[in-house]
């Protein structure tokens, strides 16, 4: 939401079980000391992202 492009990348416990795709909605969490990189923590699935768009959340 902020606009910058970042490196990402997907902790352990998520990489197992976790595929993410080009276009899907995850929450990102940046590091203190480089901004240019995050760790993502939640993947939202798509009944999910319908509710935060209904709710104004998200901008479709």
């Amino acid at each position: 939401m902020d606009g910058v492009v970042r490196l990402t990348r997907i902790p352990g416990k998520m990489k197992k079980s976790t595929w993410i795709r080009e276009g899907d909605v995850v929450i990102v969490v940046p590091w203190a000391f480089q901004t240019e990189k995050a760790d993502i923590i939640w993947k939202y699935s798509g009944p999910q992202v319908n509710w935060l768009e209904r709710k104004g959340f998200l901008k479709s």
